[in-house]
């Protein structure tokens, strides 16, 4: 296991060279120039010493080589500089904005999977019958009704008809815990809702595939009881994919859920993403695509990880 993690931190090292490298060069393929989006109307009347001062301020007049130069060594002491815009520092932006997609992300997987797993092993155990008819309806549905759709669907039950929850928004967790969850909750649900419509199939097919398995023929014709057989013998097994799954949505979801942090008006780090894509904010759109590369990585060594955990028979020589 040491040989496997030494040899997969220099693998994981240059990927994150890779992905600096790239989120240095593709902000700057965007169109628009980010001098005259600052200086906004008054950018079409501004003096060319005016436009070229600001440049100069904000260190893009330097030739390319050297900005990659400076923010790789910046980078590398966990400097990511400033907002182009008056936004500040990038890591107090990163440290506020980071916790509350989190948050947001872990919450929901956790309810997907909450729901997803038992729905699952009842659909593959009792399979062609009413339990798995509804399971494969239900999840079918939650496959192709778009995340938008199903926020706005909610919002327009729970908050807008039922009043249960706020539409939107967002109220820190220290200022008043119940109010938070409150404005979470909606974004959450849209989240697992969708989330488990994927679980739940891959959680079925899993566990069905693993029932035709002679181990578990050979666990039944020893006399365990049905409830071992299923959790001790076929869902352990059977859940490798399903975590294989869980952490590919884990890194999916840390770039993707923009729709939902826009239409529940939660501040996290995809909603930013959008924002400074928007304005060319170069800083910021470099910092979040490596903070965000950076946690995908984590998450597949932890997902590798975990494998062995779950299968001793696997082994990272």
């Amino acid at each position: 296991m040491t040989t496997y993690l030494i040899r997969r931190a220099f693998v994981t090292m240059g990927v994150l060279y890779l992905i600096a490298t790239l989120a240095f060069f593709f902000p700057r393929l965007l169109p628009g120039d980010p001098v005259l989006l600052l200086l906004g109307e008054a950018g079409s009347t501004a003096s060319e010493e005016a436009i070229i001062a600001l440049r100069q301020k904000l260190g893009l007049d330097k030739p390319i080589a050297k900005q990659y130069a400076t923010w790789l060594i910046d980078i590398v002491h966990g400097n990511f500089g400033e907002s182009l815009f008056g936004y500040g520092q990038i890591q107090k932006l990163l440290f506020s904005r980071l916790p509350n997609s989190l948050e947001l992300i872990l919450f929901s997987l956790a309810l997907a999977c909450l729901l997803a797993i038992p729905s699952g092993i009842l659909a593959a155990y009792f399979r062609r019958s009413k339990i798995d008819l509804a399971v494969n309806l239900l999840s079918t549905v939650g496959i192709a009704v778009p995340v938008y759709v199903l926020a706005v669907i909610l919002i327009l039950i729970f908050a807008l008809k039922l009043r249960y929850f706020p539409a939107g928004g967002y109220i820190a967790l220290g200022s008043n815990p119940i109010e938070h969850f409150k404005y979470l909750l909606l974004p959450v649900f849209t989240l697992a809702l969708n989330q488990w419509a994927l679980f739940a199939r891959m959680t079925r097919s899993s566990v069905l595939e693993v029932l035709h398995e002679g181990y578990i023929q050979t666990a039944r014709a020893k006399g365990l009881a049905e409830s071992k057989v299923v959790m001790q013998h076929a869902l352990r097994n059977a859940l490798i994919p399903i975590v294989t799954l869980i952490g590919l949505q884990i890194g999916r979801l840390l770039g993707a859920t923009v729709l939902v942090e826009s239409i529940f008006n939660w501040p996290g780090i995809s909603s930013l993403l959008l924002e400074s894509a928007t304005r060319r904010d170069y800083p910021i759109i470099q910092a979040l695509l490596v903070v965000i590369g950076a946690l995908v990585c984590l998450i597949n060594c932890v997902v590798d990880i975990t494998y062995g955990l779950l299968d001793p028979r696997i082994r990272y020589d």
